[in-house]
């Protein structure tokens, strides 16, 4: 059966196309174009959807969140799906799990869990350990007694608990074995990120070429950019092949900043969440890999220290705020889709093109969420 959203503002690789519709059948996108012609595709018993004008744009790909909907990641399958409920109604169709810093074998169980709902759920692509690999310097609200070197066996044993499902290891490469440890991310077909850092722009730079491809939350957790030391994010913005996670919440780099790095680096900017459970939620206390975290007024920190513990965001507000904060809303819709799904590897989705899986949002002028298909399937 053939579906046809229409009367839309396509916006797909970086262009907005006015008066368009998409054509779907089954899981895949088979047509687009403008005006009526869409007419000639559908018969009776067919789906037809009247955009109103609307923006459609892909679906969301979120390459760094922990949870939301009160749920964490880290709770096991329902609190997962459960917060993945909240993310996919605004417009996260596809999204990497992340799990903060915990022992080992928590780390691995863990890491099985969202191997085995990968196989079951397709809006879920497989995991993200966002430590324990990490700089205790920058360990942001990871608990730093938990903290480690990347020894080989433990690197190895948390990808083969993903049976090829890890996705996304954060790594400080200047920890010893770090740079052994993005290369063995790298072999196992999964992406090396540079995070939680101390890293010299030179270090920095050193990572990328063993195979790094990703800073994780630039400019957080890590050396800032200086005018005499420009640390990763410049080693970042300097290298074509490095893609820079930005959390365009206001809270984790100010709105100017996510206008120079989209200016810095076109085409290479992920607009991620990093939220944690009180997305979606109330203000109060939530706890975050073991660790207390106070939400006030949406803004997450640590009970002890106060550090910034992930955020609120959802990606629907993460394109709004890009959008005011001077982005065009072009490139911001390819931070949310066309990048991760680059990083991942997945050219089937983050676009609306013949053969892709049909991901769509379409948005109102506000860019406010006003439906959301997965794989042609309206959620």
């Amino acid at each position: 059966m053939t579906t046809v959203i229409h009367s839309v503002r396509l916006v797909d690789g970086g262009i907005v196309t006015d008066d368009a519709w998409v054509a779907v059948d089954g899981e895949r996108v088979v047509g687009t174009g403008t005006d009526d012609a869409w007419r000639a595709l559908v018969d009776d018993g067919d789906t037809v959807v009247d955009g109103g004008g609307g923006f459609l744009v892909p679906g969301f790909i979120d390459l760094h969140g922990h949870g939301g909907a009160g749920a964490s990641y880290d709770d096991g399958a329902e609190a997962i799906r459960g917060a993945r409920a909240l993310h996919r109604a605004h417009g996260t169709t596809r999204a990497v799990i992340s799990l903060v810093t915990a022992p080992i074998d928590d780390l691995t169980h863990r890491v099985a869990v969202i191997a085995d709902l990968a196989e079951t759920d397709p809006d879920i692509l497989g995991s993200h350990l966002e430590g324990p690999f990490l700089d205790p310097g920058h360990k942001g609200a990871h608990d730093p007694a938990l903290l480690r070197h990347p020894a080989p066996g433990d690197v190895a044993r948390l990808l083969e608990a993903g049976r090829g499902t890890v996705r996304q290891m954060t790594i400080a490469p200047e920890l010893p074995g770090g740079l052994d440890a993005v290369r063995a991310v790298v072999g196992a077909g999964a992406v090396a990120a540079v995070g939680h850092t101390d890293a010299s722009m030179d270090a920095a730079a050193r990572a990328f070429d063993a195979g790094a491809t990703v800073l994780t939350h630039a400019f957080n957790a890590m050396p800032g950019l200086a005018h005499r030391a420009p640390g990763p994010v410049g080693a970042a913005t300097a290298d074509p092949r490095v893609t820079l996670e930005i959390i365009a919440d206001g809270v984790h780099v100010d709105s100017e900043i996510v206008r120079i790095v989209f200016a810095a680096a076109p085409g290479r900017i992920a607009l991620v969440t990093d939220a944690m459970a009180a997305a979606g939620s109330t203000d109060g206390r939530y706890v975050l890999g073991g660790l207390g975290v106070d939400v006030v007024e949406g803004v997450a920190r640590l009970a002890d220290g106060g550090s910034i513990a992930g955020s609120t965001l959802l990606q629907d507000q993460a394109l709004r705020n890009a959008v005011v904060f001077g982005v065009p809303l072009p490139d911001a819709v390819e931070a949310l889709t066309r990048t991760p799904a680059r990083v991942l590897g997945r050219d089937d989705l983050g676009r609306l093109e013949p053969g892709c899986l049909a991901d769509a949002v379409l948005l109102d002028d506000d860019l406010v969420v006003r439906a959301v298909w997965i794989a042609g399937t309206r959620v």
